[in-house]
């Protein structure tokens, strides 16, 4: 939906929540969703989608007249599609997924086809005079190449010169059709790229050099008009969650990348589990059972741990760091683990809500982005006691984010 404060953002929640990589059931789950939603909460105003996209389904509806029939039922609901989430290529639901959701990376000639996919997509669907954003993974996962920095230089260096060929497209949509569409990396903890720092190295050191070199030539351009395309059309898809489990603080964040000519092309609102270690024993074995249920087999649940004097430690999965709970020396844990954004306490947990009012605090004045997307994905794999309808679970964040986040009536 559009909101008007003193900027307009677009806010939607993403579709990756609803079970289904094939486009008839990605469809089916828009069509049992979405109109109830817009009902509730934007019935006389137009209500944006954020589309997630498996590969399948990317090659279903680009055959014969499924985009155009979809197409036709977005305007004939009032319904919009301004942003993608690319980062999940296959199965993301019913299934283990944990470091697969990372294959194949950017270093593989599929995660580009799938992604050139996305862009034409994309470029059908997205309305005249908007931007359009694609959020996608950090390059590649970094536990696969522990040890082997020969590997990992390789694997960055061919991502981002099938990143920059993704560029090359939009540049030609661009230029045919004025609409300008952007790739925006997701930063997450394990991720090849994991935080601020390491994304402006990346930047710096191969996307620009690399990427510049491609373009220029492919397009017969200058180095720094290359670059500078570049920085347009590759932006950072700023997920709250994620940065909160790194312990960054989301103003120090915005002011180093906006020193380094980096842009934020979209704000995925999530919040993650965050745990206070208390000292007592027997405390500490009463919240290892809290968080048992947590330790689900699905999805990776990275976590950092944090000790009295700022040094953190990376457990690769919940599962790996809970029998160290008793001993750990850290006096709070952070878990990648997508809560309900509404909800802060959890007995004996808390959840990162503080960074999402942060962070859309920030937004309020400083020219970051305009793409809001809620991302709580895992409401199939929630303990028991947490699962709630889910139109109605959906509808809650939503309000959250509009009294609480943004505190504005929205348009």
């Amino acid at each position: 939906m559009k909101i008007e404060t003193n900027k307009t953002f677009h806010l939607t929640y993403c579709t990756n929540i609803h079970p289904g990589e094939e486009w008839i059931k990605v469809f089916a789950n828009l069509k049992q969703y979405i109109p109830d939603l817009k009902a509730r909460l934007a019935p006389d105003k137009p209500f944006g989608i954020g589309l997630r996209l498996a590969d399948v389904a990317t090659r279903e509806l680009l055959q014969g007249n499924a985009l155009a029939d979809f197409q036709s039922w977005l305007t004939e609901l009032d319904l919009y599609v301004f942003t993608l989430n690319g980062f999940p290529y296959g199965g993301f639901h019913s299934q283990v997924v944990k470091d697969r959701v990372y294959a194949p990376d950017w270093s593989k000639q599929e995660r580009l086809d799938y992604t050139l996919r996305l862009v034409n997509i994309l470029a059908e669907l997205l309305p005249d005079s908007m931007e359009g954003s694609i959020s996608t993974l950090p390059l590649s996962y970094k536990p696969w190449f522990k040890g082997n920095q020969i590997s990992q230089q390789t694997v960055t260096s061919i991502a981002s010169l099938h990143i920059a060929q993704v560029v090359a497209e939009m540049v030609r949509i661009r230029t045919n059709t004025e609409k300008l569409l952007h790739l925006d990396l997701e930063p997450e903890p394990d991720g090849l790229i994991e935080n601020a720092a390491e994304v402006i190295e990346y930047f710096k050191t191969h996307l620009l050099p690399i990427g510049g070199s491609y373009l220029a030539e492919h397009l017969g351009i200058p180095l720094k008009a290359a670059e500078a395309l570049l920085r347009d059309h590759v932006r950072i898809c700023y997920d709250t969650c994620h940065f909160a489990v790194a312990y960054e603080e989301p103003a120090s964040v915005f002011q180093q990348f906006q020193a380094a000519g980096i842009q934020i092309g979209k704000v995925q609102i999530s919040a993650a589990l965050q745990v206070n270690i208390p000292t007592d024993t027997e405390q500490r074995r009463h919240l290892r059972e809290r968080l048992l249920p947590f330790a689900e087999s699905t999805y990776l649940h990275q976590v950092i741990a944090r000790d009295r004097t700022g040094q953190i430690h990376h457990y690769p999965d919940l599962k790996d760091a809970l029998p160290y709970l008793e001993q750990t020396t850290a006096c709070e844990w952070r878990i990648h683990f997508h809560v309900p954004i509404f909800i802060r306490d959890y007995q004996l947990i808390q959840s990162t809500q503080d960074d999402i009012v942060t962070v859309l605090e920030l937004l309020h004045s400083k020219n970051v982005s305009n793409h809001l997307e809620i991302e709580t994905y895992t409401w199939e794999v929630l303990p028991q006691q947490m699962k709630l309808d889910l139109l109605a679970s959906i509808e809650r964040e939503y309000e959250w984010v509009l009294k609480w986040g943004l505190g504005t009536q929205y348009l």
